[in-house]
């Protein structure tokens, strides 16, 4: 499968790019984001999964662990989905196994999420996930996700 065709989806998406960085909307820049996350996984410094597509395996969003550090037992979680694959609570399910690896696989202590209050989606995703708001951060709201769950 080949990912380039999401990640330049997501770099021209509205509702991604209202809350998201994303690489530049040229498949040259999304083949450097393709190789990029391979190298943060083999360098241990951020995992990133591509959530698809069921029935076809197209790519129709991510998540990942960043801010990853191993030695504090912490990371936090950020998610992205394109339109064709929202409220279909396929952002739920992958960031749920994201956060049984977290916890189970990397034995991290603390996940964080940060989503800005306007973002109702974010919210009740993580909302769904387990996180628990602790603060605001300038318009963004920060939540924390127990390790035990």
């Amino acid at each position: 499968m080949d990912d380039r065709p999401a990640v330049v989806a997501s770099a021209r998406d509205d509702e991604v790019l209202r809350w998201c960085r994303r690489p530049e909307p040229a498949v040259a820049a999304a083949g450097e984001y393709v190789a990029r996350a391979a190298a943060d996984w083999a360098e241990d410094t951020r995992y990133t999964w591509a959530v698809c597509e069921p029935t076809t395996g197209e790519m129709l969003g991510e998540v990942a662990l960043t801010d990853l550090d191993a030695a504090q037992g912490r990371a936090r979680l950020g998610v992205w989905m394109l339109a064709p694959a929202r409220r279909r609570g396929l952002a739920t399910a992958a960031a749920t196994s994201v956060l049984r690896f977290a916890v189970h696989g990397l034995g991290l202590d603390a996940v964080t999420c940060r989503w800005a209050e306007a973002n109702v989606a974010a919210g009740r995703l993580a909302h769904r996930c387990g996180f628990v708001v602790e603060g605001r951060q300038a318009d963004v709201l920060v939540g924390r996700r127990p390790a035990d769950r």
